[in-house]
Parts: C-alpha cells; structure tokens; sequence
C-alpha cells in the first residue's frame, strides 16, 4: 500500500508559477506509475500529467503541454509537478495518484492523496 500526501498550492496570479509535490510513504514508490489530476468546481476529476515508475516517460493532457512538468526521485519517494504560465482555468484541488501503469484514465489510479488547492486569480 502507499500513503500519498501532496503539498504546495496556494494562490498565484495568472502567469505566475507553483510547485507541487507529493510525498509517498512504503518501499514500493518505485514500482508505481505515478499522475497527477485535478477537479476544478462542479466539474469531473481529470488527468493532467503522469509519468512512468522509472521516470523516462511521462504525459500530459493537451491544455498543460509546454507548461506544466511532471517529475519524480525515486530515492526521496517524492512526485512533483512544476506549473508554470498558470491561468484562472488552472484553478482546482490537485491530487497526487499512484497506478500500476502509465494511463491518463482517473479510474486507473488505485491510491490518492489528500488534494491541494490551487487557485489562480486573472
């Protein structure tokens, strides 16, 4: 089992730049793909970004790509997401999640964290 708990959102104008980071407990981190995805207000969880156990490969929903960058250290069992450009549609609570493969689908992911809010005022 792995216990996730993210951390770093706030708020931020719109062009400004946040880091989230999610800290994972247990041995297996390494073994697990890991994503990030986000709810914005009335709306359905959605992915933004994954990347695979070994970190070589990674993904991301069309509207981040060029902005966002998903990262992990296997050695200190943390995930990150450096957001950059952020816009008001940004805004949502973030959440940490850990799968046994690369996917973009939410249902996919077997482990959450807690969320962090973000908030990006125009």
């Amino acid at each position: 089992q792995v216990q996730l708990v993210e951390s770093g959102g706030g708020l931020v104008q719109a062009g400004g730049s946040l880091r989230l980071s999610c800290a994972a407990s247990g041995r297996t981190f390494s073994r697990f793909a890991m994503g990030w995805l986000r709810q914005a207000p009335g709306k359905e969880r959605a992915f933004v970004a994954a990347i695979s156990s070994s970190g070589p490969s990674t993904v991301y929903t069309e509207s981040v790509k060029g902005r966002f960058t998903i990262s992990r250290d296997n050695a200190k069992n943390t995930v990150y997401l450096q957001m950059n450009s952020l816009k008001p549609e940004d805004t949502a609570v973030y959440y940490c999640a850990a799968s046994n493969g690369l996917t973009m689908t939410p249902g996919g992911y077997t482990y959450w964290g807690q969320g962090t809010q973000v908030t990006v005022s125009s």
